[in-house]
């Protein structure tokens, strides 16, 4: 014992803390070139992400893509170089990026991607841009205050009429950027500068030229180093008028600020929870379903079950008493007869063992840190991995159960199995994808994803489903507690309230009230592009779920079966 304790402290004391792949931090020297990628345009009216160079911007001589995993290209990420020049801790103020003349399409193309309310994307050091906003709130002493918030990227630009010296239904473009840049330093720990923060503020500004335009010199009226941009300067419009064409002048700033947040935590104002209150609200109310259902079953389990138990074990002599007995005591040897569809029943029994299993390796990992929004396209990746290799359990599970009712094609039903559901979803994304590609969005997945995702698919999946099936049907039929008879017993007519679509309706308005809170959440973070992270909070709503579907499931089946329910996936008639 004292060995290994030896041995186990000796390898502890060679331990070293390791980065996930892509999140490792980096540190800059002074002076040291800072690259600035763009990424795709999106918008929360349209959803239809574009390319950052399918508007005409400045663009370099060669435009060149990095590598995206496949979670980045499902997403509509697509991440390209830049001229915007940043070096590590210089200063710019009104730095020309380029003056181009634009004619009447360009304009309406601009007007029609500000009227869609499209926001920009930039990426430095794998950090996104951010948006700095403040809302009025109450504190809980009744004193009003203002909270900073940030959004994800900046707005492409506005509609007049609000904002002075503008025209009502005038569209204009956000030409000069003011980039924020916060750098860590900590000499004890490591050589360099470490970027934590990515600002950006952007203005609508006409610029006017200072002179003769050369390349050499590039003065502006409208922005200079003593006289920068600001709120109030006549806007750069873009919405068509009289003249053929509009010359629009790009122009940044690059400030540095230093600040005292660590690189482990400069993701949190992207991942700021201003609603956590609300959060815990959900998991109350998730725990207030799960107790009312607890003191359901125990009520069926501890006075009528055992009620039910003791009658029907006692002997009776009265044969009359015998005829009386009504309710699940009738159809008890009916519940493992197989359904009308049993093979559509385990078909989607197998497809939610995989579905479950996906779900839960992915909590485990995401509770853990590891697909952390810094590593781009990790959760969607992860998601469609972890889907693919939980095939063995579809076919494990599903076979399980077809084998339970005495089914005897399982190799038939294994391939019904592999496809069915995944097929269903490849379909209904085909035909979307389709729609996407006819409006040249980046949301399109390219024609080499489609394969890689037939690839996963028949490669990998399908054969992992039919693995499953060959360990279940190798264990052979499972034996259970009572075999139904070989007649079946008389069903008489069920009240309206007894139907199954109204059964299936009343069964899912607990689970769904159990985690709608948390559901509205994900779903606002998909369609108003922002970041999920709140895993914890999601991961014990899960918990409680499971719990839930577990109890109703038991509350359900019971007074189905006490009601002699004949259309119930536990009896069938003939």
């Amino acid at each position: 014992m004292t060995t290994l304790l030896f041995i186990l402290l000796t390898f502890g004391l060679h331990t070293h803390g390791f980065y996930l792949p892509g999140v490792a931090p980096r540190q800059y020297d002074y002076g040291e070139p800072v690259e600035l990628k763009v990424n795709k345009l999106d918008s929360v009216q349209t959803q239809l992400p574009y390319d950052y160079y399918s508007l005409p911007f400045c663009a370099p001589t060669k435009i060149e893509e990095s590598a995206e995993n496949l979670g980045e290209v499902l997403s509509g990420d697509r991440i390209e170089n830049s001229l915007y020049k940043i070096q590590m801790k210089t200063i710019e103020s009104c730095k020309v990026l380029c003056r181009k003349q634009y004619g009447k399409d360009d304009l309406k193309h601009f007007e029609e991607r500000i009227k869609e309310e499209y926001r920009v994307n930039w990426i430095v050091d794998n950090m996104p841009a951010a948006t700095k906003f403040y809302t009025q709130e109450v504190d809980a002493n009744g004193d009003l205050q203002y909270q900073t918030h940030y959004e994800k990227g900046y707005a492409l630009g506005f509609m007049g009429g609000e904002a002075a010296l503008t025209e009502a239904g005038v569209a204009y473009v956000n030409n000069h950027i003011r980039i924020h840049l916060h750098y860590h330093e900590n000499p004890a720990s490591f050589y360099g500068y470490r970027i934590v923060g990515f600002e950006v503020e952007p203005f609508s500004v006409k610029h006017e030229i200072d002179g003769e335009w050369k390349e050499t010199n590039k003065k502006l009226l409208t922005c200079t180093p003593l006289h920068k941009v600001t709120v109030g300067m006549t806007p750069q419009p873009v919405s068509l008028s009289s003249k053929d064409t509009e010359e629009i002048i790009w122009t940044y700033d690059v400030q540095w600020a230093k600040s005292d947040v660590k690189w482990a935590s400069r993701w949190d104002l992207y991942l700021k929870m201003t609603d956590s209150q609300i959060h815990w609200f959900s998991i109350i109310n998730s725990t207030a379903i799960v107790l009312f259902l607890s003191a359901m079953v125990a009520m069926i389990m501890m006075r009528t079950l055992h009620r039910d138990f003791r009658r029907y074990n006692e002997i009776e002599d009265d044969e009359e008493a015998k005829r009386e007995e009504t309710g699940w005591k009738l159809v008890h040897t009916d519940v493992f007869r197989p359904p009308e569809f049993a093979t559509l029943l385990c078909v989607m029994v197998g497809t939610g063992y995989q579905l479950l299993g996906m779900a839960i390796t992915t909590l485990f990992f995401a509770v853990l840190g590891f697909l952390s929004p810094a590593n781009r396209g990790a959760l969607m990746l992860a998601l469609l991995l972890l889907f693919v290799f939980m095939g063995v359990f579809a076919g494990y599970g599903g076979t399980r159960l077809y084998m339970f009712f005495k089914l005897t094609n399982w190799i038939s039903f294994t391939f019904w199995t592999a496809i069915t559901f995944p097929g269903i979803c490849f379909i209904i994304f085909f035909i979307l994808n389709m729609l996407v590609w006819g409006e040249k969005s980046t949301g399109a997945v390219p024609f080499s994803t489609l394969v890689t995702l037939i690839v996963l698919w028949f490669g990998i999946s399908v054969p992992l489903v039919y693995l499953g099936s060959y360990f279940a049907f190798k264990r052979g039929r499972p034996k259970p507690v009572k075999e139904p008879t070989l007649i079946p017993t008389h069903i008489p007519p069920q009240q309206w309230y007894l139907s199954s679509v109204l059964s299936i309706f009343v069964g899912g308005i607990l689970p769904f009230g159990a985690c709608f809170i948390e559901i509205f959440f994900i779903m606002s973070s998909v369609w108003l592009h922002q970041f999920y992270y709140m895993f914890g909070f999601l991961f014990i709503v899960f918990v409680i779920l499971v719990i839930t579907c577990a109890e109703i499931t038991i509350v359900m089946c019971y007074f189905q079966l006490c009601h002699e329910v004949g259309d119930s996936p536990f009896v069938r008639t003939n």
